[in-house]
């Protein structure tokens, strides 16, 4: 680790045209004094991500570009790191973009520290209104938004997990990369086999990552399925990663159904009983409006949207959940 050890930045890349060459500036940008390249492991996209790329590709000759057939991202990660010339390991996403000097200052920390992997903040940034309630979701409490990575406050040592992360390449190796059957919640599955052989994850709120949301609720909702399916078969391996936090969205899910069908009919058939269940739609709707007057300096377009994110983001993680793992 003396001196500026060669970095490998691997990147797994689908429908990032948007947002792919500016992650990747961000990246060369960071004027690292040892040996750098960048993997881009290009899966099939239905917008211009692999002309993108290609052409990134033909201005710096520290880029390759790389084929991920799966299309899945821990497929991609495990390719890109197979094709990689270095020991230190940095991940990037497609829609991220490094701090300046993010690359230097993890790399002491690894040395530093002896942690396996270390990582920073998530901070997320949009830039329409709707991705702006959507990134101010992401960075508060009252979103899904609660974990530690999320939140600057954090502080500095150990954690379960961080954003992304710059790893030793053997201690990925150790514990066998990535897990190409888990198609989301694979970086949280990933840091959790780490701890469980004795390495260490480090967080500092000094790495800092921009993240571009979802431009569109349908896209939000979808993500957010998603996860929380994934999620649900992560705690099926591991049970013993199961908390509160993560049992919060689908118990809330499984009440609101019941709340709003029991009270509906409650009402049809004139029982007072059961239409005391609409208490729980009641109180959830409570909750939202709350939760949005809370947030101070959220735009005023971007504030009326805010409600609508904050019970997208918890009812298809939640359902997501309930559901469990997709098929395939």
């Amino acid at each position: 680790m003396a001196g500026h050890p060669s970095v490998s930045v691997v990147m797994p890349i689908r429908n990032e045209e948007r947002h792919l060459r500016a992650a990747v500036e961000r990246v060369l940008e960071q004027h690292y004094p040892g040996e750098l390249e960048v993997v881009l492991s290009v899966a099939p996209s239905q917008d211009a991500t692999l002309a993108v790329a290609h052409g990134l590709a033909e201005e710096d000759l520290r880029i390759t570009v790389v084929d991920n057939p799966t299309g899945y991202t821990p497929a991609g990660l495990n390719i890109a790191i197979a094709v990689a010339s270095h020991d230190i390991i940095v991940r990037v996403d497609g829609h991220g973009e490094l701090s300046p000097g993010y690359i230097t200052r993890a790399v002491d920390l690894l040395e530093s520290t002896g942690a396996a992997n270390v990582g920073g903040l998530m901070d997320a940034q949009g830039s329409t209104p709707l991705e702006q309630a959507i990134a101010t979701a992401y960075n508060s409490r009252v979103g899904l938004g609660g974990g530690g990575f999320h939140l600057s406050d954090t502080p500095a040592g150990p954690a379960k997990t961080v954003f992304l992360g710059v790893f030793r390449r053997d201690a990925l190796a150790s514990v066998g990369g990535f897990d190409e059957t888990l198609h989301r919640a694979q970086d949280w599955e990933l840091n959790h086999r780490l701890r469980l052989a004795g390495h260490m994850v480090w967080f500092t709120p000094d790495l800092r990552v921009v993240y571009r949301p979802r431009s569109s609720i349908r896209a939000l909702a979808s993500q957010f399925h998603l996860t929380g399916r994934w999620r649900r078969e992560v705690a099926r391996r591991h049970p013993e990663t199961l908390s509160l936090r993560y049992l919060a969205p689908p118990v809330a899910v499984a009440g609101l159904a019941v709340g709003t069908a029991g009270g509906l009919l409650g009402l049809l058939l004139r029982s007072r009983l059961l239409s005391f269940l609409l208490l729980a739609p009641a109180i959830y709707m409570v909750f939202l409006l709350g939760a949005t007057a809370s947030m101070r300096n959220l735009p005023p377009a971007a504030r009326l949207r805010f409600p609508l994110v904050l019970a997208v983001m918890h009812l298809c993680w939640g359902a997501g959940f309930i559901k469990g793992k997709p098929e395939g």
